[in-house]
């Protein structure tokens, strides 16, 4: 297995997309041989040197860990950083909406870790084993880091990161849900959560069949009118980022806390829990037997 490059930059920084190919080679995705970083460093666009949050180390720190102590199972490794890289690398929504920065963590900071935790086992069928590019360079809900990423802002619980490591438990969950575009109405994804931890809806098969069954019931019912949610509040999240150049690295064996923005109301998760256990009596779940 591949190791970090030989150069690792001490800040975070911007990569082009068009900038990422020459670095994506065959040795690097069969996780062969990884780059040794200094050509990286030669096209990056440099973010600014007075922002603690840009600080490569605690962010490297992370994903040591958790290659070190998931080395058994790598998927479990997933709930498990998300939140930590969340509360770690305290972003805006429009900043975490620049692919240029998880292009970078994943090529110039932690291509190890790409490989380690997406390096697919030889099978009959593809015996030959080689990582997906997108996981380099793909879209929010494929891309390594900015799935984690984006799966801790959708599912956590204002402060509570406690919903977070459930979803991202399920690999089927955290697939198909940051696909929706309802994933972002908070009560959906809280809701969401509830089925996992009752145990109402568990395989692949049964999340993929209610995901269907609740993009086809929102395009005719406005879920925020079922499940009414609070307005954000802007400063709660301000002054969590502006916290970051004086925050202790987050803890290994505790769940960090994000934002002090108010939970998800409670009658509206209840209301929307009971809405969605009805659909997915119905949904159209592949190799369910019909009852009489």
């Amino acid at each position: 297995m591949i190791t970090q490059p030989n150069h690792v930059p001490e800040r975070l920084a911007l990569l082009a997309t068009s900038a990422v190919d020459p670095f994506l080679s065959e040795e690097l995705l069969k996780g062969e041989q990884v780059h040794g970083g200094i050509e990286l460093a030669k096209v990056v666009e440099p973010l600014p040197e007075d922002d603690a949050r840009w600080s490569v180390e605690p962010i490297r720190s992370l994903v040591d860990d958790a290659m070190f102590e998931f080395c058994a199972d790598r998927t479990r490794a997933d709930a498990w950083l998300a939140p930590r890289l969340h509360a770690t690398l305290r972003l805006t929504r429009r900043e975490a909406a620049d692919k240029r920065l998880w292009n970078h963590i994943a090529l110039a900071v932690a291509p190890d870790y790409v490989v380690w935790r997406h390096l697919p086992e030889a099978t009959a069928n593809r015996p030959e084993r080689r990582v997906a590019a997108d996981r380099f360079r793909g879209p929010a809900d494929r891309q390594c880091f900015s799935r984690l990423w984006w799966a801790a802002e959708l599912f956590r619980n204002g402060p509570d990161y406690e919903p977070v490591e459930v979803a991202c438990g399920n690999q089927d969950l955290i697939h198909t849900v940051l696909r929706m575009e309802l994933i972002d109405h908070r009560p959906t994804a809280q809701a969401l959560v509830r089925l996992l931890k009752n145990g109402r809806v568990t395989t692949g098969r049964e999340i993929n069949g209610l995901s269907v069954a609740i993009n086809t019931a929102g395009a005719t019912l406005t879920y925020d009118a079922l499940a009414a949610d609070q307005p954000r509040d802007p400063v709660p999240l301000r002054k969590w980022i502006a916290e970051a150049e004086t925050a202790p690295p987050v803890a290994r064996h505790v769940l960090p806390e994000g934002p002090d923005e108010d939970p998800v109301p409670e009658e509206s998760v209840t209301a929307l829990t009971a809405y969605f256990a009805d659909l997915f009596e119905t949904a159209p779940v592949r190799g369910r037997k019909s009852e009489d």
